[in-house]
């Protein structure tokens, strides 16, 4: 009987596939870059230790992180492992929190994916300011218990949170939804234009909402109902 493969045992291919280690080493040189302008921005915001507070110094040090990350060529899998790099980052360096989460949130809002994932849980302290200025048709999914300003000023994104919330989840909220499974801090609300702030477990206090509506599991709790 004839070989019915046998043509094909000496072919060798186009020879135009890319060997695992150039692709390896692509992923290495994207990551080296986005923790180079993560540094950056860190040596940018270390001097003003009280810069969270300050709006105008939240909007300087976001569009720094817009700036460091525009050149950048990375993919939604670069930004989690950009994510697990942050586990071996010096502890004092993870205590600028805001700075941390204004730069995920710029890469975040950059990538051209629509579903977002952060694995959070290994990291020493909580991040601040995560999903800031998430935009209409992105998803962010945190997995771990976050910092203060979570969807601040969020842009009609969603974010679901597999874990707690420090205070002021929501701030500023113009449009879209926020669910945390766990708890949320003091605050929440605060400012709110719009969308929805969904917290499954206890809510420290309110802030002043403008707009849209809070709920404590199922029970809308701002504004208030008249009964």
């Amino acid at each position: 009987m004839v070989n019915p493969f046998r043509e094909f045992h000496t072919y060798g291919g186009s020879g135009k596939e890319i060997p695992l280690d150039r692709i390896i080493a692509t992923k290495d040189l994207t990551l080296e870059r986005l923790i180079t302008g993560y540094h950056k921005l860190i040596e940018d915001e270390v001097h003003n230790l009280v810069w969270v507070a300050e709006h105008g110094a939240l909007l300087r040090a976001y569009a720094a992180a817009e700036k460091a990350v525009a050149e950048l060529s990375f993919t939604v899998e670069d930004v989690e492992d950009f994510c697990f790099a942050l586990e071996s980052t010096p502890r004092f360096t993870l205590a600028l929190g805001g700075p941390s989460g204004l730069y995920l949130s710029a890469l975040c809002n950059r990538v051209e994916a629509a579903e977002i994932m952060l694995r959070l849980k290994g990291l020493k302290s909580r991040v601040h300011l995560l999903g800031y200025r998430l935009p209409e048709g992105k998803r962010l999914v945190i997995e771990g218990h976050c910092g203060d300003f979570v969807g601040a000023a969020l842009e009609g994104g969603e974010i679901l949170v597999q874990g707690s919330t420090g205070n002021w989840t929501g701030v500023g909220l113009r449009r879209g939804k926020i669910t945390v499974e766990g708890n949320s801090g003091e605050r929440t609300g605060e400012w709110m234009e719009g969308g929805e702030v969904h917290v499954e477990g206890r809510i420290g206090s309110l802030g002043q909402v403008k707009g849209g509506k809070v709920y404590a599991g199922t029970r809308q709790v701002a504004p208030v109902r008249e009964t």
